[in-house]
């Protein structure tokens, strides 16, 4: 995608959201759609396989990771035999990236003895993370168990259809309020470096500054030194970049097209953190989609509609770029 700004200025979209704010899970109970079975609304994976698990050092054995971000989700240990003296622990674990765990706060499942075993324990998970996974710790003799972890997931024919109108209701909304509203990368293209000691930066939220490149009229390629300046995110608002003292623009001839090239990361770190006021609009646009399926209703449009524009005043971002 690209995007021009006032006095030739461009932005290119290197990389957009791996995700949406709003999951489809979210938007089918927004809509009050599923399969329209028990059977149907629901999965299940297998964290740890039923079986015979030998003993473990510590918490050795790691179950199946599973994303469950914007389902409901519950785990279940289903116990059989212990072992003679043998006992279970299990705890659930949560990861924003699939690479760095934590236990989760109240994950941990009350111990398996030969005094409770052929038995069923359950666990609504109500953390906030993208990724759940189960780990256990088997001490003094093998023992059967296995857990699960089961999703409210309803699947409809219409699940393409529904993602489509996601993503064009985000891209909507960042259209309304000027802002990226999940982690993107972009390209800023400015014609000259400024009269003043700082660049602001669009989009908001403000993660990181990549790079600072300029080609001179030669087409060389140069990169503005990180020591030069420094990264300002100011939260939510306009990010900055500010020489730091002493420094300067560099002062060598330009290349006449497009040649400063800031890349930067921008947009709320996880469909978690995004203001739920933002997700309530893009939800309403959603289902004003859906119900209209490209015949909209004479005299409204939802680019119109009041409601979503008044729940997003106070989310745009106002600065020109």
């Amino acid at each position: 995608m690209d995007v021009w700004g006032g006095a030739y200025k461009r932005f290119m979209m290197v990389s957009g959201p791996e995700t949406e704010p709003v999951s489809l899970a979210e938007l089918k109970l927004h809509l009050r759609l599923d399969s329209g079975s028990f059977a149907e609304n629901i999965d299940s994976t297998q964290s740890i396989a039923p079986g015979s698990h030998a003993t473990t050092s510590g918490y050795g054995l790691t179950g199946t990771t599973v994303e469950i971000l914007g389902y409901q989700t519950v785990v279940y240990l289903k116990a059989g035999e212990n072992g003679m003296g043998g006992t279970v622990d299990v705890k659930v674990q949560e990861s924003d990236d699939n690479s760095a765990w934590v236990d989760w706060t109240n994950g941990a499942f009350t111990q398996v003895t030969t005094a409770n075993d052929h038995a069923t324990y359950e666990k609504a998970y109500t953390g906030s993370k993208r990724y759940i996974r189960t780990v256990a710790r088997i001490l003094v003799a093998a023992c059967d168990f296995g857990v699960d972890i089961v999703r409210l997931a309803p699947t409809t024919a219409e699940d393409a259809l529904l993602n489509d109108l996601i993503t064009t209701a985000r891209e909507r909304v960042e259209e309304i309020t000027k802002r990226a509203l999940i982690t993107q990368t972009w390209d800023y293209c400015l014609p000259r470096w400024p009269d003043g000691d700082c660049i602001e930066l669009p989009f908001g939220n403000l993660q990181s500054v990549e790079s600072i490149t300029y080609k001179d009229t030669d087409g060389t390629i140069n990169t503005l030194p990180a020591g030069d300046y420094i990264i300002e995110p100011n939260g939510e608002l306009i990010g900055r970049i500010v020489l730091v003292y002493g420094s300067s623009w560099p002062s060598a001839a330009l290349y006449p097209a497009n040649p400063i090239t800031i890349r930067f990361a921008c947009g709320w770190a996880s469909a978690l953190v995004v203001p739920k006021r933002i997700k309530t609009a893009i939800k309403m646009i959603c289902a004003d989609l859906y119900a209209m399926r490209g015949e909209p209703v004479v005299g409204q449009t939802v680019t119109e509609d009041k409601s979503v524009q008044r729940l997003l005043a106070s989310m745009r971002l106002w600065e020109e770029f």
